[in-house]
């Protein structure tokens, strides 16, 4: 047994249970190999078929994998908890967060009306001007509107989506690479990620189109800011996945639009193409504040039924003071101004550090959104060596599947002027990366 941890149970539960809090806890590490069934039962003293029904179960939830003659060993991104970043060292100005530039969000200033108590929230969930006001917003780039719901957040959403309609093991197509608390989050529904390859323009066709011919049951991609590789769906493209999917009647579509407002690209939509299951979602968190954990989504009216009646019987509705903020937000002009400024401000700290890399030799990705993707081959070499130099960036491991490695660089709260040293430090690194590496 390649590992020390002690497994312990009488019961396939339980023996799952041991398992998983050996995962949680570390003692079991990505990669680690569990016993061979018969060897763990005659340890535990318990049938052969009470150890493989406990690997079963892990296997369901995305805590192990099989490996054939390898066995059976701890999932590279076990789904216990979403993968977290290491946390910013001291000094060091963070460029891996992704997070918007706080100097460009609004203040947040609850409504002075609240909500009376005393009313039942369920008969009417949402605030009819705010859903108003979301279909304009939709309606405006041409996404279609009749069937609008709310959550808290992106992920809430989608999770609760594809927790209706899909069952565990399952495959859904993901972008590779792509956002990472996406990727964790299907593993911990117990479905199974297929990576599909992504570029300039978003999700590559001739890939969704093996994945779908693996039998993905869903997919989701972002029509613009893909996070981390930035690309955004050009004409050409969407047509191409929309033809592709619209022969594929079974399969869910979930378009991420989680930038919106400042991905600095215009949205090219496959949501009015004829889909027969089919999601378009936003947040706000991006341009109105990282603490508006707000979502909208327009949807196939099947879709719409089955979100809103999980959600009947779980969150029940979002908060109307939530709601009141919202609107009282994205309908204040000195808000939109600034909205407009960031997103201004965002494509002109992105282009301007790529070209900055560019002009010394180094290749990034990013047409639209917040973020540079830049393939280096060794992610933890870059990583510390732009440490030594005050850079913090994100390792591009934990937004990866099956794609070549890569650091996540956000620009958001780069100052132009500080574009030509960051990417003078990155060249040198990397040279110095390739010449102990191996280039």
């Amino acid at each position: 047994m390649a590992t020390q941890y002690g497994i312990s149970g009488t019961t396939a539960k339980g023996i799952a249970a041991s398992v998983e809090c050996g995962v949680a806890e570390g003692g079991l590490a990505p990669g680690a190999a569990l016993p061979p069934v018969r060897r763990l039962a005659d340890e535990l003293g318990v049938s052969p078929g009470t150890v493989a029904t406990a690997y079963k179960e892990l296997r369901g939830r995305g805590i192990v994998v099989t490996r054939g003659r390898g066995g059976t060993v701890v999932a590279p991104a076990p789904a216990i908890a979403s993968r977290r970043p290491p946390k910013v060292p001291e000094g060091l100005r963070d460029l891996a967060g992704g997070h918007p530039d706080p100097a460009l969000l609004p203040a947040l200033v609850p409504p002075s009306r609240l909500s009376p108590g005393a009313r039942s929230h369920r008969s009417a969930p949402r605030l009819a001007r705010l859903e108003g006001a979301v279909r304009d917003w939709f309606g405006a780039d041409g996404v279609p509107v009749e069937h609008v719901t709310f959550a808290y957040g992106a992920l809430d959403l989608i999770g609760r989506v594809l927790s209706v309609e899909l069952r565990p093991g399952d495959a859904v197509a993901m972008e590779d690479p792509g956002y990472h608390h996406l990727l964790d989050l299907v593993t911990a529904l117990g479905l199974r990620p297929v990576p599909v390859a992504v570029d300039g323009e978003g999700m590559r066709p001739q890939a969704l189109e093996v994945a779908l011919r693996a039998g993905a049951r869903a997919v989701v991609f972002s029509p613009r800011a893909q996070n981390p590789y930035g690309g955004c769906f050009s004409v050409a493209r969407r047509d191409a996945l929309a033809e592709m999917l619209r022969d594929a009647s079974d399969v869910l579509v979930i378009e991420n639009d989680h930038a919106s407002e400042v991905a600095g690209a215009v949205l090219h939509t496959v949501t009015g193409a004829g889909l027969a299951r089919w999601l378009h979602v936003r947040t706000v968190s991006k341009y109105l504040g990282t603490d508006l954990r707000w979502a909208a989504a327009v949807c196939d009216p099947v879709t719409l039924a089955r979100h809103d009646g999980r959600q009947l019987l779980t969150s029940g509705w979002v908060s109307h003071l939530l709601q009141e903020t919202v609107h009282g937000l994205m309908t204040d002009e000195a808000t939109r101004s600034l909205v407009a400024r960031a997103r201004e401000a965002y494509a002109l700290r992105r282009t301007t550090l790529a070209a900055e890399l560019a002009e010394r030799g180094v290749a990034s990705h990013g047409a639209s959104g917040m973020n540079l993707w830049v393939p280096v081959r060794d992610e933890s070499a870059v990583v510390n060596g732009l440490r030594s130099y005050g850079w913090w960036v994100a390792a591009g491991a934990r937004f990866r599947l099956a794609s070549a490695p890569g650091v996540r660089i956000t620009a958001a709260g780069l100052d132009p002027a500080e574009a030509a040293r960051l990417a003078s430090d990155f060249a040198t690194v990397l040279g110095e990366s390739e010449a102990t590496y191996g280039g």
